[in-house]
């Protein structure tokens, strides 16, 4: 019995010389969990370290998990985010494009730091194949008044159209921040759009040229062109409340450049989509001129000729 309260002192002893080496420590007795009743310390504050280590320890693991599983842009899973959008998404920033307003900012009422690369790319699309149809429609229409119109089916148009369209939703925008990223060191307080934002908003920006060209087809000059003066201004604009937040911190002079250089621009580029006369895209088709008769000479009769 001493031999038992003798190694019952000792356990407590050492328990002792724990507590003291470590204030923070509790001490717990198990007689079932430990051989032969020995004391088991628990380091730790109220039986919560260990618990917070292991949550920090899981969101750092999650964390760095999340990195390297974040592919490079070389390869398709970098691209594939930016065509991770639904229907409803891209209706609305179809329907934003379509009514721009003042103190309505696009990137941050409707891309909201989430821009995709789908809505444009076949908003460019549509736009070259309507663009190549209505020409052609254009040329039969016009035959069907006019006889003398020769028409051939043009399908070079959709290259022309496609290489155009494209090239100005990407150059453009490519053009526009890297000015912008130039200005950002001369003034420090502005804030660019990224690169992927400024061909979100080009590329939704042309949307609403794809109902005008169709209605170009009326063959009403002036009713054209107000169709295409309408698209322009609320397109432009568009542009320009989207754009006027970051440009406004901008020198005035720098600000009134860069915003006249993306109205004229856009301008340009609408006029390029306005089919010309039919009689300026194919002149009448005319018969190839005979040439004039040259009169032979005379022949002699055979016997004078002997």
């Amino acid at each position: 019995m001493a031999a038992a309260d003798e190694l019952a002192f000792h356990e407590f002893e050492e328990a002792t010389n724990l507590l003291a080496q470590t204030p923070e420590a509790t001490t717990t007795r198990s007689d079932q969990l430990t051989p032969q009743g020995h004391v088991a310390v628990a380091m730790g504050s109220g039986g919560s370290y260990g618990t917070e280590d292991d949550a920090e320890e899981s969101d750092k693991a999650a964390l760095l998990q999340e990195e390297k599983q974040q592919p490079g842009f070389w390869t398709f899973g970098y691209y594939q985010t930016f065509f991770d959008v639904d229907t409803s998404q891209v209706l609305d920033r179809i329907k934003g494009s379509l009514l721009p307003r003042p103190g309505h900012n696009f990137v941050r009422h409707h891309l909201r730091n989430r821009p995709d690369l789908y809505g444009p790319f076949w908003i460019c699309a549509t736009l070259a194949f309507v663009l190549a149809v209505t020409g052609n429609l254009t040329l039969v229409l016009a035959q069907k008044r006019d006889p003398s119109i020769h028409y051939s089916p043009q399908f070079h148009k959709v290259t022309v159209a496609g290489i155009t369209i494209y090239c100005y939703a990407w150059l453009v925008p490519l053009a526009l921040w890297g000015f912008l990223q130039w200005r950002k060191g001369v003034r420090e307080r502005m804030g660019p759009y990224t690169f992927l934002e400024t061909v979100c908003v080009y590329g939704y920006s042309l949307f609403v040229f794809i109902p005008t060209v169709v209605l170009w087809l009326v063959p009403i000059p002036w009713l054209q062109w107000l169709f295409g003066a309408l698209a322009l201004a609320l397109s432009a604009a568009g542009l320009v409340f989207t754009l006027w937040p970051v440009v406004r911190e901008d020198t005035r002079l720098a600000a009134a450049v860069l915003l006249s250089a993306v109205v004229l621009l856009h301008a340009l580029l609408a006029m390029g989509c306005k089919p010309l006369p039919p009689e300026l895209l194919e002149p009448p088709h005319q018969a190839t001129a005979q040439p004039p008769n040259i009169p032979l000479p005379p022949t002699l009769p055979k016997s004078m000729a002997t």
